[in-house]
């Protein structure tokens, strides 16, 4: 099912600041926080949890700019698609989405346990993202393409299944949280008496402490390993886009959830085409006969060349349309247009001969621009710097 807008859940407009989303964001993680849903059915605990969810990962990306601007250019859809900004709400727990945005209700959220939503028990393991820069040509970006390159992880140990314990030595139930995976504290609020809770200082929130730690991990369950992955990279991509491929980043200490693979767009310049969103610009030269007389010109394009033609009496920055031999959109809403701006060259150096020809051509009727012409491309010029 396709997710709602983000400005539409948080219930502010595209323009709204920093400010003005924080307080949307908080006053409906208020709304919907387990404490709050005390007495109601197990149905509308579980609308409220999405609810409560769908709103944090709403702020997650509108509150930050490089998030927003992607989402603001993409679309929800888009944006979706397109993996996101790592963000991963529907798979987080409500203690990862405390800890995350915990700084909004002061220390760990000023409110109680998170037992309305079900005991979560220990806490799961999260390994950490990985990020890459992979360069892609205009031509890959007109069609898509694959790469393979080779990415050192953090991998879960081999000799102790990554439990970091010695030959696979049994691990033992923690004695500060009795294998919990937390530790309970009691404050006072606003709203009265609240029980929160943390991640076990001691064990890290596993519930369990190794007895004797494996010689090859050093107990971290962990090792790193070069590992070639493939990436699909579609069509339209651009400069400063971020790709997500889940579960390719770090393997998580214990067997958690490995990490995400973000990959960020690096453009490489191209010796003829300009890229101006999904339309390309090349600029054409073409001799003074050619412009005068007409003719018919061969020109690059992103998937090889193409023949235009120069109509008689072609005046410098006259711009040729060449629709749909731009680039795709990411969404695949079509293609962009090749712009081709013409340009006249002057000669700089003439022959005796050639200066005499065009001495006898100063004069005439024909070389001389009329009001019309003038107008025309003072105009055009005109609305170029308006």
């Amino acid at each position: 099912m396709a997710k709602r807008d983000f400005y539409e859940v948080l219930g502010v407009d595209r323009n709204a600041d920093a400010d003005t989303l924080k307080k949307a964001y908080r006053k409906l993680a208020i709304q919907y926080h387990p404490d709050r849903q005390q007495g109601k059915s197990d149905a509308e605990k579980k609308e409220a949890e999405e609810k409560f969810k769908e709103a944090a990962e709403a702020y997650d990306v509108l509150s930050d700019p490089n998030k927003r601007a992607r989402y603001d250019q993409l679309g929800p859809e888009g944006y979706d698609q397109m993996g996101g900004g790592g963000f991963s709400g529907g798979g987080m727990s409500m203690e990862d989405i405390f800890r995350q945005f915990g700084d909004l209700f002061g220390g760990f959220g000023g409110f109680g346990s998170f037992s309305g939503f079900g005991d979560s028990g220990p806490a799961v393991n999260h390994g950490t993202n990985l990020r890459v820069r992979v360069k892609v040509n205009l031509q890959e970006v007109a069609k898509g393409t694959e790469k393979k390159i080779k990415i050192p992880r953090q991998v879960s140990c081999r000799s102790c299944n990554g439990t970091g314990a010695k030959n696979g030595t049994a691990l033992e139930t923690c004695p500060h949280c009795h294998g919990s995976g937390v530790e309970v504290h009691i404050r006072r609020t606003i709203l009265g008496q609240m029980q929160t809770q943390s991640e076990c200082s001691v064990c890290g929130g596993t519930g369990k402490r190794i007895k004797e730690r494996c010689p090859d991990c050093g107990g971290s369950g962990l090792v790193k390993r070069e590992e070639v992955v493939t990436i699909n990279i579609p069509a339209g991509v651009r400069e400063g886009m971020m790709l997500n491929m889940r579960g390719k980043g770090n393997d998580a200490p214990g067997g958690g959830v490995p990490g995400d693979l973000q990959i960020v767009i690096e453009e490489q310049h191209d010796e003829h085409l300009i890229r101006n969103d999904q339309d390309l610009i090349y600029n054409l030269m073409i001799d003074f006969p050619t412009a005068a007389l007409g003719g018919k010109v061969e020109i690059p394009t992103v998937n090889g060349r193409a023949r235009v033609t120069i109509e008689p009496g072609t005046q410098p920055g006259k711009v040729l349309r060449l629709r749909g031999k731009g680039l795709p959109s990411v969404n695949g809403y079509g293609n962009g247009d090749l712009l081709v701006n013409v340009m006249v060259y002057v000669p700089e150096n003439m022959t005796a001969d050639e200066r005499r020809t065009m001495e006898a051509l100063r004069e005439s009727k024909s070389f001389k621009p009329s009001v019309s012409t003038k107008e025309r491309i003072f105009s055009r010029l005109r609305h170029m710097f308006d």
